[in-house]
């Protein structure tokens, strides 16, 4: 069974810059190169929005709310996925999700963290 910790939440100013970490266990570092990876978040009485993914290819998304400020990267040596947050706004708060898909497509995901809380403050 695939496991997905994330790290790297917290309360931070706006402009600020957050890390997040998804650490996957429960699979293979080849089997995890294969996997669509992504970033999801939920605020407060909204949806859940995909915010970033990437696939096994390295083809990554951006939501256009993010694009230009996040950057999702992957580490397939350590099985881990990351998010790199710059210029935080009281908007980007939210529940950071990270997530797999065992296939090419991103467009859903079979296996989900806890969550991460992302707290902006103005």
């Amino acid at each position: 069974q695939v496991r997905l910790v994330e790290s790297g939440g917290g309360s931070v100013q706006a402009g600020g810059s957050l890390r997040l970490s998804c650490a996957a266990s429960g699979v293979s570092g080849y089997i995890y190169s294969r996997y669509c990876m992504g970033w999801l978040r939920q605020a407060p009485g909204k949806e859940r929005e995909r915010v970033a993914s990437i696939n096994r290819d390295g083809i990554t998304y951006y939501s256009d709310t993010v694009k230009g400020q996040f950057t999702i990267s992957r580490d397939n040596a350590k099985n881990t996925l990351y998010l790199q947050m710059n210029s935080l706004k009281p908007e980007d708060t939210a529940m950071y999700f990270c997530a797999a898909e065992p296939t090419r497509s991103c467009s859903a995901f079979t296996y989900w963290g806890q969550g991460t809380l992302v707290t902006v403050s103005s």
